[in-house]
């Protein structure tokens, strides 16, 4: 049971940090979308590639975060049952979830796009606006971390039901329990 808590809180842990660093991209979309918005409208210029940019910057931060969202349970949950349930039924819930939705969701994204991936590494894709910016193989390449990401989350899910309905919830780390957490720090007990 200590493994299973070990791998949670790596897993978490990666997620978190991952979370922490791509969620700063949400400042950098601001000011470069206010950016190109005072280009076009008080200098009448505009650059294709700053356009590109803070559009990229949305779907990487977005693809990347996603993992972390979920660990965070900040994704959209339709509660009217949930919410009031015991924790062991929300582990079951977490549980049976996981194992039917989450995964085969990731596993579907990931063995549709990597074609996708792999065709744009392939010719080296650029933006297919012209004078856009070069690279976007490397965007595309973040649906590949979103269904990794994602399926990883979901396992650490898979193994916090195991550890509740086992009644080993104790070994969890707080920001890892079911419950009131909405006071703690995301990062607490991870890594």
């Amino acid at each position: 049971m200590r493994a299973l808590a070990l791998v949670i809180r790596a897993i978490s842990g990666l997620n978190s940090i991952i979370g922490h660093v791509f969620s700063w991209l949400s400042l950098g979309i601001v000011v470069i979308c206010f950016t190109v918005v005072v280009q076009r409208y008080v200098f009448a210029t505009s650059f294709v590639w700053m356009q590109d940019l803070y559009i990229w910057m949305n779907g990487a931060m977005f693809t990347a975060v996603a993992g972390f969202a979920l660990m965070r349970g900040d994704h959209v949950r339709v509660d009217i049952f949930y919410r009031p349930a015991g924790i062991r039924t929300k582990a079951f819930v977490d549980l049976f979830g996981s194992i039917f939705f989450l995964l085969p969701f990731c596993a579907v994204v990931y063995l549709y796009s990597m074609p996708f991936v792999q065709r744009a590494w392939g010719y080296y894709e650029g933006s297919a606006n012209v004078g856009g910016m070069p690279g976007l193989y490397i965007l595309k390449t973040f649906i590949i971390a979103f269904a990794l990401l994602l399926a990883l989350q979901g396992v650490a899910m898979i193994l916090r039901s195991i550890l509740v309905l086992s009644g080993h919830e104790a070994m969890l780390p707080p920001s890892q329990r079911y419950g009131d957490t909405t006071n703690l720090p995301d990062n607490e007990g991870i890594a």
